[in-house]
């Protein structure tokens, strides 16, 4: 589909999560030419985004466009929506999903932003969708990148990946959200787009860890670089292009959370390497650090396949209260000498 046809025949469009990011991508769509409609839990929010066009709880201050309306009735967003994008947290979002699906019209395009791996089943989101709604794959997508919530919605340049099996679903995707300030590349390697968005948090929450006590450049950056051959090496091992690793859901995603103050696992990294503990942490914000989440998650998925994961190791040990971030260095260096490409 062409912008211009976007232009002539708005695509309605549901986003389900009024959160930053599911806001900011709103933001994008609506500066596309859709017609865009928000799913927030609370009638409150939704009153302010559709009343005032701004969402006071996660972006005040940013002026929403007047093509984005919201509802607390998840039925009212999804019904009649040609796509619908979920921006919830990944752990609970299965169980969301069950009450959501009746819903979806059956020719719906879902799409996730949403990067996680599910603890337990460790499933990714796009795998989630499937099992629970039955859609086959050309029906699936993912969004990753560096796309750090507050700066999309100020509308400063970014580009993303939109990935699908279905090279034709992933390029009309593509024109759906690509404007002025968003650039969207397409691909077909949704499990290399996912796991490069779901892995870059727990990288992100060491190096917030390193940033915390005080260590240098040096440090930030051997964690950063050995973080992407990990995440190469698992992704790899579940048949994903290991160039979608070099890209923008791989080391773009990757430098973006590692580097950047508005990095929610790069903060809690930090909050970490400060002193405070994981309770502290989750009591002093309501938005969610995927990576506390993931890590576990990832973990076992690359022990499942045989992957070494030392960084998600050690960063899931911190999680659980058995080690120090201090440690996580100590434990990372303390290995045995290896060539870099082994």
């Amino acid at each position: 589909m062409t912008t211009a046809a976007t232009e002539a025949a708005p695509t309605r469009i549901a986003v389900v999560g009024a959160g930053s990011w599911g806001t900011a991508f709103a933001i994008v769509l609506a500066d596309a030419g859709n017609d865009v409609v928000v799913w927030a839990r609370r009638a409150e929010l939704a009153e302010a985004i559709t009343e005032r066009h701004e969402n006071p709880d996660y972006l005040p201050g940013i002026a929403l466009p007047t093509n984005i309306s919201a509802t607390s009735d998840v039925a009212e967003a999804i019904a009649d929506a040609e796509v619908v994008v979920f921006a919830t947290p990944s752990q609970t979002f299965r169980d969301n999903l069950r009450t959501w699906a009746e819903h979806l019209r059956p020719d719906a395009v879902m799409v996730s932003l949403m990067k996680g791996v599910e603890l337990g089943t460790l499933k990714r989101m796009s795998e989630v969708i499937a099992e629970e709604t039955g859609a086959g794959p050309e029906r699936i997508a993912v969004v990753s990148g560096p796309n750090l919530a507050k700066e999309i919605a100020r509308r400063e340049p970014a580009a993303s990946v939109v990935a699908c099996t279905d090279e034709d679903v992933a390029k009309r995707l593509q024109g759906l959200i690509h404007g002025p300030h968003f650039r969207p590349y397409t691909s077909v390697d949704v499990v290399g787009c996912e796991l490069g968005g779901a892995y870059k948090n727990v990288i992100a929450l060491s190096v917030g860890m390193a940033v915390g006590m005080g260590l240098g450049d040096n440090a930030t950056a051997s964690l950063l670089t050995r973080g992407v051959a990990e995440v190469a090496r698992l992704a790899v091992a579940q048949g994903a292009n290991p160039l979608t690793l070099m890209g923008l859901a791989g080391i773009g995603d990757l430098v973006a959370t590692c580097n950047s103050p508005l990095s929610r696992n790069r903060t809690f990294g930090e909050n970490l390497g400060q002193g405070l503990s994981v309770e502290e942490i989750y009591a002093s914000t309501r938005q969610v650090a995927e990576g506390a989440k993931s890590c576990s998650s990832l973990r076992a998925l690359a022990e499942q396949h045989g992957v070494d994961a030392p960084i998600a190791a050690a960063v899931d040990e911190v999680i659980l209260g058995n080690l120090k971030p201090g440690d996580i260095l100590n434990a990372f260096f303390s290995r045995s000498p290896k060539a870099e490409t082994a």
